[in-house]
This record gives structure tokens, C-alpha cells and sequence, in this order.
């Protein structure tokens, strides 16, 4: 149980709390991207349902258990385990997919499965239940799915050459990026919480259910208070799981029902552990580029994406230059002949990053605006909330290194606030990226420019 959760304490902490039987009902997962969190409660459902009451020389649950229970959680397919809420699929799938074609041994072929696995999860009958948008997207999801299935035969009886099987690969990440970006949510929806909640309060075909629910920060108003219900009134044969990246991000009467585990940023040297182990794979990363992610994990799957790391971060290092270049302009054109530090200090950090990357100078908002969805390709593989954690990092390193003074945790905000409310407008109200953009962009030069009169 929990073997494969490498240098992380949080796991270490469940599994003794699940063997002294103190497991609470309903628990929360906080911790920055690629942590281990959708891991470990993956673990967790399949350790609870396990039938195997004997222990291991390695535990309770381990992860090669033999009873028809694990076997079936280990490819995701237990009716007691239901997945809900938007992870980064297409990254995951991609660097799985690579894993299998470089080493096709039995662990990447579960890898690759289990990625698909987890979009295919998303699309379950019990959340699906009577929504017209499933029948546009029957035919993705069965074609899929006997690309799957296909793949899972030919491998296990070892049958295909490695042309046909890079093929098949190939085939279904498409199905799975077009599925992702036609069928998946950024944001919960309240009627999947609901028939979550029924699905609940059934009785479990094995020991236990498990309920998954990964970026829970990310609900409409209507989920939450849905969500509520069930966390007031948990069924006894039920465990529910929170994943978020920050415990704050949740709602106070949400959290006051949850037993927080913090997972933590682990150290550089176990991170790339974890690729080499997981994904039979030893990229070369840069101290800079180090600092420059949230971990070496996130820094490695978002290098299979279209939009990758590389990319959009000196593109937001260019938007964050040009908003403090416009900010200080409209200072001027208001009299104030000094720039405040927090704008030099955005200017300084970021312009240089850009250059390097062959972004000039941009001399208006407009132009500003059409270069970074020039470069983005419009955000059209999901690029935009990467975009604006990209944002947020740079701002904040800027301000952090370059003043520390006062206004900083103001300016902080400023951002923060500006980036939730881009963010709610692309993911929960779907518009389009170029009127996002444009509103961030000027909501941004507004308040960064009155900062700047006031602190005059």
C-alpha cells in the first residue's frame, strides 16, 4: 500500500491512519501540482476495497495484491471508485504514451492504460446520466475505447509489431487530446455533484466505495453547496477525497468536514526519481529552469504539450513587461514622473526574458494581446490557465526579489485577483480567449496604474 508514492509524507501518515482504522470520512489533499495527490487516492480507494483481509510481508494492499479487487482498480475499472473534476490528462497521456514506445514493458503498458483510463473515468454513465452532450460525444468515446481495448489484447498476447503499436499509440492520444478539450470541464458541474451524491448513498458491490474528487477549488457555487450536503451526511460505506492545490482555496465550511494531508513540493533529486521509475526516463533539466516550476514532474509532463512550459513562459514574461511598460505610461500621462518599484521590478525581471526569446518591444495593448494568442495558437490545447500561473510566478518573483517593500503583498494581490477572475471567465463563463485577454489586460494596467498615483 502506497509503495509506488515516493517521498511523501502525507502518505506515509495515511497509511498508518488507515492501518490503526482511524481513516476519516471525508479527507482533502492539498499540494502543488504533480504531488502525488490523484496517486495516493487511487491507492487509497484500491486499498479499501481490497479483498485480501491477510497482510503482506510488504503490507496490507500491496500494489502487485492478486484479489480480483485490486486487479480491477489497478486499470481503474471498480465500480466503487467514481473520478470527477479536470487534471492535466493530455500532458499525462503523452509522456505515458512516450514511456510504453521507448520501453514496452508491462509497468509503462500499465502506465499508458491507466492514463487513458482516467479521461475515460470522467465519462462514467453515473455522472452522465440523461445529459444530451454525451450523445455528441458517443462516438469519440467509443472509438476509444475499442482503440483500447484493441491495445490491451495485442499487448498482453505481445502480438503486435512496433510500427502497428507506435500507430494504435498514436491514435489513441488523439482521441483521448479531442475528447479531453470537447467533453472535460475546467470547472465541476453542479449535476455531476448531485448524481455523484445518489451514487454515494448505493451500496458498494465490493467492502467500500471511494469518491475522487480532483480540483475541488474548481466548482460552481451550486456544486459547492451540493457537495455540502454529502460532506454534512456522509454514508457510512463511502470515503471522500478532496484534491486541491491550496487548503485556503477551499471553502471554510467545506473544510471545517475534512481531515487535511498536506502533500509538499518534493526535493529535485526525488523528483527525478520519480520520472526515471515512472516513466523509464532521465531528462536533462537546468538549475534555472529548476526555479523556474513548480516541480521537476509538472516540468517534464508539460514538455509533451503543444503549449509547453518552454514556450508560454517567456511569453508571459513579454505580457508582463508590456503591462508594466503600458502601467507606467499611464502614470506619466497622469503626472506622476515617478515609477513606483514594484512596476521597475516587473520591467527588470521580465523584459530581458522576453528578448532573449525574440519578443520586442510592443507599443500598444492590441499588439500585445494578438502576439500572445499568435504564439499560444489562441490557448486552443488548454494553455490558458498554464498561462496564467505562469503569469502569477513571474509577478510574484518579480515583487519578491526586486522590492519586498510594503506594497508588495497589494501588488500580489492585485494580480491574484485579476487571474481568478480570467480564469472563472474562460472556464466557467467560456469566453472567448481574446476578450479574456483583453479584460486582463486592462483590468491589470487600470489597477497597477492607480496604485502607482496613490503611492505618489
Amino acid at each position: 500500500m502506497f509503495e509506488n508514492i515516493i517521498a511523501q509524507a502525507a502518505a506515509v501518515q495515511l497509511r498508518e491512519d488507515s492501518a490503526a482504522r482511524r481513516l476519516a470520512p471525508s479527507m482533502l489533499f492539498f499540494g502543488p501540482p504533480a504531488s502525488g495527490k490523484g496517486s495516493t487516492a487511487l491507492e487509497l480507494a484500491r486499498s479499501l476495497s481490497c479483498e485480501n483481509t491477510a497482510a503482506s510481508a510488504s503490507g496490507p494492499a500491496p500494489w502487485n495484491c492478486p484479489c480480483p479487487a485490486c486487479a480491477r482498480h489497478r486499470y481503474l475499472l471498480h465500480g466503487d471508485l467514481l473520478l470527477l473534476g479536470h487534471r492535466p490528462f493530455a500532458a499525462e497521456i503523452a509522456a505515458s504514451r512516450a514511456a510504453y514506445l521507448r520501453e514496452p514493458i508491462a509497468a509503462a503498458r500499465t502506465l499508458f492504460i491507466r492514463s487513458l483510463r482516467k479521461l475515460l473515468a470522467r465519462f462514467s454513465p453515473v455522472l452522465w446520466e440523461d445529459d444530451p452532450k454525451l450523445g455528441k460525444l458517443s462516438p469519440l468515446l467509443q472509438a476509444l475505447e475499442e482503440e483500447l481495448d484493441e491495445f490491451e489484447t495485442i499487448t498482453a498476447a505481445g502480438q503486435a509489431e512496433d510500427a502497428a503499436l507506435e500507430k494504435l499509440a498514436d491514435a489513441m492520444t488523439k482521441n483521448a487530446l479531442k475528447l479531453e478539450t470537447e467533453g472535460v470541464s475546467e470547472t465541476i458541474p453542479i449535476a455531476q455533484i448531485r448524481r455523484a451524491a445518489y451514487w454515494s448513498r448505493l451500496a458498494p458491490t465490493g467492502r467500500r466505495k471511494t469518491l475522487v474528487i480532483e480540483n475541488a477549488d474548481r466548482m460552481q457555487e451550486g456544486a459547492r453547496n451540493s457537495l455540502l450536503k454529502i460532506l454534512e451526511e456522509p454514508p457510512e460505506t463511502v470515503s471522500i477525497v478532496l484534491c486541491a492545490q491550496r487548503r485556503e482555496a477551499v471553502l471554510p465550511t467545506i473544510l471545517s468536514r475534512l481531515r487535511p494531508y498536506r502533500f509538499l513540493k518534493r526535493e529535485a533529486d526525488d523528483e527525478r526519481e520519480i520520472i526515471r521509475r515512472v516513466f523509464r526516463d532521465a531528462p536533462e533539466v537546468e538549475a534555472a529552469d529548476e526555479k523556474r516550476h513548480s516541480g521537476l514532474v509538472s516540468a517534464y509532463l508539460d514538455s509533451f504539450l503543444p503549449q509547453s512550459h518552454e514556450k508560454l513562459y517567456p511569453l508571459s514574461a513579454f505580457f508582463v513587461a508590456s503591462l508594466a511598460r503600458a502601467a507606467a505610461l499611464s502614470l506619466k500621462r497622469n503626472g506622476v514622473n515617478t515609477i513606483p518599484a514594484e512596476l521597475s521590478a516587473l520591467g527588470a525581471l521580465c523584459a530581458p526574458i522576453a528578448e532573449a526569446a525574440g519578443f520586442g518591444r510592443a507599443v500598444s495593448a492590441r499588439e500585445v494581446i494578438g502576439t500572445v494568442l499568435a504564439e499560444s495558437g489562441n490557448f486552443d490545447d488548454r494553455s490558458f490557465s498554464r498561462f496564467l500561473r505562469s503569469v502569477l510566478d513571474l509577478a510574484a518573483q518579480s515583487l519578491r526579489e526586486g522590492t519586498g517593500g510594503p506594497h508588495s503583498i497589494a501588488h500580489n494581490d492585485i494580480w491574484r485577483q485579476a487571474a481568478s477572475a480570467a480564469e472563472a471567465a474562460a472556464g466557467i463563463w467560456h469566453q472567448a480567449p481574446a476578450l479574456v485577454l483583453e479584460s486582463f489586460f486592462y483590468r491589470l494596467q487600470q489597477a497597477l496604474a492607480e496604485g502607482g498615483v496613490r503611492a505618489s
